[in-house]
């Protein structure tokens, strides 16, 4: 009986020391952001995440369309949401201003700055072309953040549109303070994740597609990864906005709904043993 027993204890032993040595898939955030910024993108990024393989949506607060996104986002409210922190409005024939006086982050007309870096394109209409204010950046981020949270309570991390946090390591440091004095998670500062994108050409939707494809293939077990992009239609509002040197708009972002929506890809990632996550299923904060 006891050579039983220890042959049991032992076949056991095995098992699980099998098991421990399997590693953990690899884990993919699937982000897409700007809502807000039009009705064409909230409709996409909404059909991304019911439809498709999309895990978070990050919301422009100050933007023109931010209420519709409110209240898409109460109608689903298990989607996960993230604060896309805003100084800059980039489009030429849509614009939106900051949510307090902040006057060294308005451009001549009242408006945010078009660029948060200088712009060939653009010329002296970025932030860093002009002496803004870190108090004024601390303020407006504030309003943004308490604004997202009293509008759509479930907000789970910060993210920053256009880079906006780096402008210098005195701002990175500010946006840190704040997600954590508001209980957020910031980008990955907290969680390391690494960028996945697209690996291959991505001017068409069928590239697009391939090349999302391709970049799963590479993404190695074990590893947290964020894809971003930013879903939209190809419909009159978005072949309307447009800044110079982005002028594709509407068809660059009905691709990446395309992406995000196709059975082509949600098999691949089925087949690759993909686990798709939110930044919500990071973990509690520590």
């Amino acid at each position: 009986m006891a050579g039983i027993m220890n042959k049991v204890w032992i076949l056991l032993f095995w098992t699980f020391a099998s098991l421990a040595q399997i590693p953990e898939p690899p884990r993919l955030i699937v982000r897409g952001d700007d809502m807000g910024y039009s009705h064409s993108g909230n409709l996409a990024l909404i059909q991304s995440s019911l439809q498709g393989i999309q895990t978070s949506i990050e919301v422009i607060v100050p933007s023109p369309w931010f209420p519709e996104a409110v209240q898409l986002l109460q109608q689903h409210p298990n989607i996960d949401v993230g604060i896309h922190l805003a100084l800059t409005s980039e489009w030429d024939k849509v614009k939106w201003r900051p949510l307090t006086e902040a006057k060294s982050l308005r451009d001549s007309d009242g408006y945010f700055f078009p660029m948060v870096y200088a712009n060939k394109n653009y010329p002296g209409a970025a932030i860093v072309e002009n002496k803004f204010s870190l108090a004024d950046i601390e303020v407006e981020f504030r309003a943004q953040i308490e604004l997202a949270k009293k509008k759509i309570p479930r907000i789970s991390h910060i993210s920053a549109h256009m880079g906006c946090s780096r402008i210098n390591d005195e701002v990175n440091q500010l946006t840190k303070k704040l997600a954590k004095e508001y209980h957020l998670i910031f980008e990955n500062t907290l969680y390391p994740f690494e960028r996945a994108s697209y690996d291959g050409p991505k001017e068409t939707s069928a590239q697009k597609i391939d090349s999302f494809i391709n970049m799963l293939r590479n993404l190695q077990a074990g590893k947290t990864y964020c894809f971003v992009d930013h879903p939209g239609l190809d419909d009159a509002e978005l072949r309307a906005i447009s800044h110079v040197g982005y002028e594709g708009v509407a068809v660059d972002r009905q691709g990446v709904t395309d992406v995000f929506t196709s059975q082509k890809v949600k098999d691949a990632i089925e087949a690759l043993g993909i686990k798709l996550i939110s930044y919500r299923d990071l973990g509690p904060l520590p």
